[in-house]
């Protein structure tokens, strides 16, 4: 079902804005990637290693945004190949001279670690590790002789070796520090909130509130916790600005209500004011320190505000008078529980998703390698590599990465290719060639830098580009070698997208429904909790939720028909979010204003999150004119005080209408929804 031409214009849009848009640190990580790739370069057109565009482009998976972070990655990934490397060579030692039993040992091999991809802690490496342990046995069948093929497998640990040590040497040098990554973020939302009150009608900086909240706390948890295990910070510190992360929630979902009704403002005053103010905290928190003892004046007019723009105002005064300074009990930190869960999930040996994924990747991978043997063009080889890096969980998420991979792919291989043309005939020094792949990975690591929604597009440039010309220990001009590697990169997709597409398609909205009810389920406890400090917990969170939820919605469409969720489903899921997203603001605010019987809300809440929990019985019924209907709560309702209702049953309304609202079936007609996706 083709999407309306003006949502594929803001999805267009908002995919451009994600390339081009500048954010904090974006300019320096795509800096340090670039540097890694070049001096990787360097290592292996010195030395002369096999598969040198395969060794430069594993630096894209071992760089993170920080420094203590890429270092680990990088020892765990060293640690991870000597162990693979290891093993493979006792498999070796069995199958080398057996054709049959070496396709065997690459498809246990591979199972196994795209298990652990898909059901461990390991996620984000296994990938990686599978790919480079599948290949290493692929290039087993291409000698003979135990010796050399022994020496292929210590290269092959030089797939990982040489891009690690790098990484690990440029970014214990140059790697920014967690701490200011999480003070320039927080720096970051607080300028996209004033501009947003100084400029409330600007739809490019609406989109960029938007894109921070439905971040919910972004990194910014993850770096401060590895700043306290760096020792670099003092624990008072930390505790201020996780406060203070949570604090900017709460400002800025302060400022999407405010900003609602943006005419009850005094534009010369009120807006400037607030925004005056978040710009100053954002110029401390830039210079390393953060804010305190923050003070909001009262201005003439604000009482001319609007009940709820006034209850948000004094929401957002009292974050940011309480900006940096976390609840007594946060000091010293208490220390967190330890997981009992180990390395692997909890559904990992229950929930058949981990083997059916690692079965259909481990199943298109073998195709492929295959299909080039029996075809005798090792050319195209690098359709098997393909197959690791564009498989993801769901259908959709799966199709989406093959789709700006593929658009990824025709850029590099065009800039390959262009490069090979003009560029290289007047290559006559690695120095020059180690300044090609630096400009191209420099805008390639811009690009992978980026939201999720576009970064595979970067990754993908990159790798097309290496491709064509890193292919050995001298200046590249082979242009058949940078078409099979091409034809190897679109077939691999093609593969995945049928196998994905075809076996044990996994829709992305089976997980729409549950997230729905948890996040209803969420606030319907936010609503009863009186305590400042876990309100403001709770924001994060739930802002974080509901970005998840729309991400997932927008990812439905990338579908196909027999997988996707009718278009009366989606909208009405569409519908149910917006109303939650309109919730969300008052609901903070009056639950810590007065008391009033939150029960009643609670339970309102809950009747909705019913209909969308799998495990509950549906309370959704039909009338004659084709509207669901939720149990009335007339009587409990009108307990609720005055205030109350002007500010928060509204929106409680909005969504109990949302969910009451017909739907239309593709053909018009109209008609309940009973069905589950």
């Amino acid at each position: 079902m083709a999407m309306p031409a003006d949502k594929q214009r803001h999805h267009a849009m908002e995919r451009l804005r994600a390339i081009v848009e500048p954010f904090p640190d974006r300019l320096g990580f795509a800096v340090r990637l670039a540097l890694m790739c070049a001096l990787t370069t360097l290592v292996v057109e010195i030395y002369q290693t096999p598969e040198p565009a395969l060794t430069v482009y594993v630096a894209f998976f071992v760089i993170k945004a920080d420094r203590t972070t890429s270092v680990i990655v990088s020892t765990v990934m060293l640690f991870l190949i000597t162990l693979i490397v290891g093993t493979v060579l006792l498999i070796a030692m069995q199958v080398i001279d057996e054709p049959f039993w070496r396709v065997v040992a690459m498809t246990l091999v591979s199972f196994c670690l795209l298990f652990a991809a898909s059901a461990s802690k390991l996620k984000p490496i296994a990938g990686i590790v599978a790919l480079i342990a599948a290949y290493a046995l692929d290039l087993l069948g291409t000698v003979h002789i135990g010796e050399i093929a022994t020496r292929g497998l210590l290269y092959a640990w030089l797939f990982v070796g040489i891009p690690a040590g790098v990484s690990i040497v440029i970014n214990l040098v140059a790697g920014p520090a967690p701490r200011r990554l999480a003070e320039r973020e927080l720096a970051h939302r607080l300028r996209t909130g004033a501009r947003v009150l100084q400029s409330p009608d600007d739809a490019k900086a609406r989109g960029r509130l938007r894109t921070c909240l439905h971040t919910g706390p972004g990194d910014v948890p993850t770096w401060l916790k590895i700043a306290g295990l760096e020792k670099s910070s003092s624990a008072h510190d930390l505790a201020a600005l996780k406060q203070a992360s949570q604090s900017t929630a709460v400002i800025l979902a302060m400022v999407e209500v405010i900003t609602r009704e943006p005419a009850t403002l005094q534009p010369g005053h009120l807006r400037e004011h607030v925004a005056q103010t978040l710009d100053e905290m954002a110029a401390i928190l830039q210079t390393g320190a953060y804010p305190v003892d923050i003070v909001l004046l009262r201005i003439d007019g604000e009482a001319a505000l609007s009940p709820l723009a006034a209850a948000a105002l004094a929401e957002l005064r009292a974050a940011l008078a309480g900006f940096a300074q976390p609840p007594p009990t946060s000091l010293p930190p208490q220390p967190a529980a330890k997981s009992a869960r180990g390395l692997f999930a909890p559904d990992a040996f229950t929930n058949p998703v981990h083997v059916h994924y690692a079965l259909k990747t481990t199943a298109a991978a073998m195709l492929c390698y295959v299909t080039y043997s029996l075809l005798d063009w090792p050319g195209i080889h690098t359709c098997l590599i393909t197959c690791y890096i564009v498989s993801l969980g769901t259908t959709a998420e799966t199709v989406e990465k093959l789709t700006l991979r593929i658009v990824g792919c025709l850029i590099g291989a065009a800039a390959g290719i262009a490069a090979i043309v003009f560029l290289m005939p007047n290559v006559t020094s690695i120095g020059a060639l180690i300044v090609i792949v630096f400009v191209v990975a420099l805008a390639s690591g811009w690009i992978a830098a980026g939201s999720p929604r576009v970064s595979y597009i970067g990754f993908q440039i990159a790798f097309a580009f290496f491709l064509c010309v890193v292919q050995g220990a001298s200046p590249a001009f082979d242009m058949t070698t940078a078409r099979d590697r091409v034809i190897g990169i679109l077939f691999g997709n093609l593969v995945v997208a049928l196998v994905f597409t075809q076996i044990w398609s996994v829709s992305v909205a089976k997980r729409i429904d549950p997230c729905i009810a948890s996040v209803l389920r969420q606030l319907a406890t936010l609503s009863g909790i009186d305590q400042q400090s876990q309100r403001w917990t709770m924001t994060p969170e739930i802002q974080a939720t509901l970005g998840a939820i729309e991400q997932d919605l927008d990812l439905s469409r990338y579908e196909p028909l027999p997988v996707r969720p009718a278009r009366g489903w989606l909208d009405r899921r569409r519908r149910v979010m917006n109303a939650i997203a309109f919730l969300q603001g008052p609901l903070l605010i009056q639950s810590g204003r007065e008391r009033f019987k939150n029960d009643v809300l609670a339970n309102r809440l809950h009747r909705v999150a019913d209909t969308f929990d799998p495990d509950t019985t549906a309370l959704v019924t039909s009338s004659s004119t084709g509207h669901e209907t939720l149990p009335s709560d007339t009587e409990d309702a009108s307990t609720l005080t005055s205030t109350a209702h002007a500010i928060v049953d509204p929106f409680i309304e909005a969504l109990e209408d949302a969910i009451t609202q017909p739907i239309e079936n593709s053909d018009g007609n109209e008609r309940t929804d009973h069905a589950r996706a």
